[in-house]
């Protein structure tokens, strides 16, 4: 099987199960959801397929769900930072870990911090930095953890992608 099309295929299937699971798995947070699934398949994401199709994914995951009217426009910085943090974080250190911690930097803090300006302009909400940065964090500390555990897991790597 072509590369590409393994990578397609796998990104794909992690689209359909972080539109379907964050419809049944999330935290409720003002005028956000914050999804662990979505983290954990922004680390998974990561390591298998590398940084671009982390950010694809956590796109068209967020993109979907805005569609269906399950998710809100906070899902995009949060969701798409984690993935690039976290797949750059793998791409240069080979390490699992790595893109975890990378997924907490990029979703927690980063993405907390650019849902406050989004949250006042376009949704016209009042927001503190604290309101979304705490739960983005706790969120994709849980997704991280979940998705190491995965990771670690001989018979889950077998779903790996090898240039």
């Amino acid at each position: 099987m072509n590369m590409n099309t393994k990578k397609l295929t796998i990104c794909a299937m992690f689209i359909a199960i972080g539109v379907l699971l964050g419809q049944v798995i999330y935290i409720p947070v003002g005028a956000s959801k914050c999804l662990p699934i979505q983290h954990t398949l922004n680390v998974i994401s990561a390591v298998l397929l590398g940084p671009f199709y982390g950010v694809v994914n956590a796109f068209c995951i967020s993109l979907l769900r805005n569609f269906m009217g399950t998710g809100s426009i906070l899902a995009f910085p949060g969701s798409m930072i984690g993935a690039l943090v976290a797949g750059l974080a793998y791409k240069y250190t080979k390490s699992t870990l790595a893109a975890a911690f990378g997924e907490v930097i990029g979703t927690g803090i980063i993405g907390g911090l650019l849902a406050v300006p989004l949250s006042v302009f376009v949704l016209g909400t009042e927001a503190a930095a604290l309101m979304y940065v705490i739960p983005f964090a706790i969120s994709s500390i849980g997704g991280s953890i979940i998705a190491y555990i995965l990771l670690k897991s001989k018979d889950f790597l077998k779903l790996g992608i090898k240039e």
